[in-house]
């Protein structure tokens, strides 16, 4: 099942829930058959679902935390959050932070989907989103699957035509990052918004 779906309180109990192995089992080695194996396949897969699960409630409480005042009061949160979100991604995605004037978060949207290098971004998509939710500013963010958070060229273009196309409906785009592993890189940080 999938984690983002279960309350709270059974995510608590699902990651504090004890792990039953079998100590007795004998450890495999190489050459043995497959049925050697299962115990800590079954062993893998538990560890696999208690991260899962660790990682859903740590990304819902910065979330929580971004709610509490200005999003970029804590930029760290919002970066964990990111980081958190979509660094091991093995494909490009697309993220929206719609703000009020206080910078407040009002919803975080993952707006488009793309492959391993690449991402199709429609700036009348942002300013449609903008507009529905009466966002007064935008922060973007995308990932880079390869590692490598430097921004390219067509980064920085898009940027700017997100800038544009979102002014003309008075909405300001306070920063746009590029999550590679776990780093968020900042466009504001380095001047480029």
């Amino acid at each position: 099942m999938n984690p983002s779906f279960l309350s709270r309180a059974d995510l608590v109990r699902e990651l504090l829930a004890p792990t039953v192995r079998d100590f007795n089992a004998a450890t495999p080695h190489v050459g043995d058959g497959e049925s050697s194996y299962q115990g800590v396949a079954a062993n893998d897969s538990v560890v696999s679902r208690k991260l899962g699960v660790a990682r859903e409630l740590l990304l819902r409480d910065l979330h929580a935390q971004m709610c509490t005042g200005p999003v970029m009061a804590t930029p760290q949160v919002l970066r964990d959050w990111l980081c958190l979100h979509c660094a091991n991604l093995e494909h490009e995605v697309f993220l929206v932070l719609y703000l009020t004037a206080q910078l407040q978060l009002i919803e975080a949207v993952e707006l488009f989907r793309g492959t391993l290098t690449q991402t199709s971004v429609y700036p009348r998509e942002l300013v449609k989103g903008a507009i529905s939710r009466n966002a007064a500013a935008v922060v973007v963010a995308h990932n880079h699957p390869s590692g490598h958070a430097e921004p390219s060229r067509a980064d920085e273009c898009l940027t700017q035509t997100l800038k544009q196309a979102l002014s003309l409906v008075d909405v300001r785009v306070v920063d746009h990052l590029i999550v590679a592993g776990g780093t968020a890189l900042s466009f504001a940080e380095r001047g480029l918004i």
